[in-house]
């Protein structure tokens, strides 16, 4: 069989190495990172690479989840389309909704992965509505230099205590170790921003069963299969995800 994978570059290592492993025919285009921020965007983005598969591709494989709403009305044209049943890519990581659910009972956490901190450009981006990665302190000062021409000095203020509250919802940074290529360099980043922003640091061990389940064609209870002329919808229950009649 031969699949057409669409993914994010923030899962870019082990959905290529899923693919070396795959039995089947793997050709990839990759996203990046953060297009979720904008879902209309990373929608429409989305739909057009379904629409361009290769006429070759039997079937296309989405390394995305629900992302914020982005994939939700995303249509199979001519080919089926799988993708995972995750709210994002922080299940991706996990390999399971099960330890998806577990971590989120757990305090507001910061995530980081090797893939993202590799590709850091000074972009903050985002998993599933959780920041990953983090603006420089010269970034900082760059952003509120901007907002001081613009604004003055106390409405600068004002702007960058409002912009900058997202980091008092957080108290726990975690890396997730993929086990693909050498990690070390990507932990110890995280684990000295987490020191700076005072956060309490962990590292957890990734399991990358989901997305060769998807690369492999083993696709079970925890994908979803978008048959041609079928949209996805949010099911708004344990599915997350789920098949409905096309808008044509």
């Amino acid at each position: 069989m031969r699949l057409y994978a669409i993914a994010c570059d923030v899962v870019a290592r082990p959905v290529y190495l899923c693919a070396a492993r795959s039995p089947h025919v793997v050709d990839i285009r990759m996203f990046e990172r953060g297009l979720h921020n904008d879902p209309s965007d990373l929608r429409t983005r989305l739909q057009g690479a379904i629409d361009g598969a290769p006429a070759a591709a039997e079937a296309i494989v989405l390394a995305y989840g629900l992302c914020g709403g982005a994939t939700a009305g995303i249509e199979a044209r001519d080919k089926p389309v799988i993708l995972p049943r995750a709210h994002d890519c922080i299940t991706l990581f996990l390999g399971a909704r099960e330890r998806y659910q577990e971590e989120m009972r757990k305090p507001a956490t910061y995530w980081y992965v090797a893939d993202q901190l590799e590709r850091n450009d000074g972009y903050r981006a985002g998993i599933g509505g959780l920041a990953i990665g983090s603006d420089t302190d010269a970034q900082v000062e760059e952003i509120r230099a901007e907002y001081v021409a613009k604004y003055g000095e106390d409405n600068a203020d004002y702007l960058m205590e409002v912009l900058g509250g997202w980091r008092e919802h957080y108290g726990r940074a975690a890396f997730v170790s993929m086990g693909v290529g050498d990690e070390e360099a990507s932990i110890a980043a995280a684990r000295a921003e987490a020191d700076r922003r005072g956060w309490a640091f962990e590292q957890i061990e990734g399991s990358m069963v989901l997305l060769r389940r998807l690369l492999r064609g083993d696709w079970n209870e925890d994908m979803l299969i978008l048959q041609p002329g079928e949209r996805l919808a949010m099911s708004y229950d344990d599915g997350i995800v789920k098949a409905v009649p096309g808008e044509g």
